[in-house]
């Protein structure tokens, strides 16, 4: 696990000539490590969005990401463990995207609304339909999934009709029960958008729901 194996660039990287000795060479060699962890991670990205998981091969990413088999085992021990940190960088952008969505809602049921439907027209786009919601159910664990659901999804969703509920708009309770359905009904409704299945229907049974659960 040593990481002065594959360095020839290492001595021969030019990090500290912006000022001189000002750059401890521990920090250098941490900003290394980074940007070859990053450049796993963009690869991967790439490769697995357009060929899937078991498509994208170990030194086709290696060579995409410009860095030795070795470097990668370095950062991540597995596949599987590489495949886990392109999710959660895609998942961190979608919830993102999804939040400046629901910002512009003019309540908090709107909010959701927006929020529920730009994470279902984001189903259909190639990373989230791939990676998030075709290979990630059959590559991670159960329990990673629902860690990672509870940091980024359901933790999103809970909140969401938490603001509703404070604003005395829903009907149905409590907050933590109902957020679980709503997360699975979403899940569901964008892995059919994923698998084929028409886009407006989709939408139109989530508006129906959130119109079923909440009160003017």
């Amino acid at each position: 696990m040593d990481v002065k194996g594959p360095s020839p660039n290492v001595s021969g990287d030019t990090g500290s000539t912006d000022t001189g000795s000002s750059v401890p060479p521990a920090r250098t060699q941490a900003q290394r490590r980074e940007r070859t962890r990053g450049a796993l991670i963009d690869a991967a990205r790439v490769l697995f969005a357009e060929q899937g998981y078991a498509g994208a091969g170990r030194e086709e990413i290696v060579e995409r990401a410009g860095v030795t088999r070795g470097a990668m085992y370095h950062h991540f021990n597995s596949k599987e463990a590489l495949f886990q940190a392109v999710f959660e960088v895609v998942e961190q952008e979608l919830c993102e995207a999804i939040a400046l969505s629901a910002m512009a809602g003019s309540d908090p049921i709107d909010q959701l609304r927006l929020g529920a439907r730009a994470f279902l027209e984001a189903a259909a786009t190639g990373e989230v339909r791939r990676i998030v919601l075709l290979d990630a159910p059959a590559v991670l664990p159960i329990e990673v999934r629902r860690q990672l659901s509870e940091r980024y999804g359901l933790g999103m969703v809970r909140e969401a009709l938490r603001h509703a509920d404070a604003a005395g708009r829903l009907k149905i309770g409590p907050v933590d029960a109902l957020a679980l359905i709503v997360m699975a009904v979403l899940h569901e409704a964008a892995t059919a958008i994923a698998d084929g299945d028409d886009p407006a229907a989709m939408l139109s049974v989530i508006d129906g729901l959130i119109e079923a659960i909440s009160r003017p």
